[in-house]
């Protein structure tokens, strides 16, 4: 598995996700993942829209596997609904 957060410095939201993605990382051999720091790497929201496929208004924005599921709330919904934590 491996997810993607497009975030930028100073979201509380951003920082828990990847919070949560290290303790998946710690726990699961087969769990990868990339923080990606918009401002830092020049993305604008027009361009998270574009690899969306919608409007965005918040960040994170979060990829599983290629599929976006969407900011922080969603991404820890998923993990509990598929059981990631054990």
């Amino acid at each position: 598995m491996f997810v993607v957060i497009f975030g930028r410095p100073g979201c509380p939201y951003c920082v828990r996700a990847v919070q949560l993605s290290e303790q998946l990382a710690e726990k699961r051999e087969d769990f990868k993942f990339k923080y990606v720091d918009i401002q830092a790497e020049g993305i604008s929201k027009a361009d998270l829209e574009k690899t969306v496929g919608k409007p965005v208004q918040t960040v994170p924005q979060i990829f599983v596997d290629q599929t976006h599921v969407g900011g922080y709330t969603e991404f820890e919904q998923y993990v509990r609904e598929n059981n990631l934590l054990g």
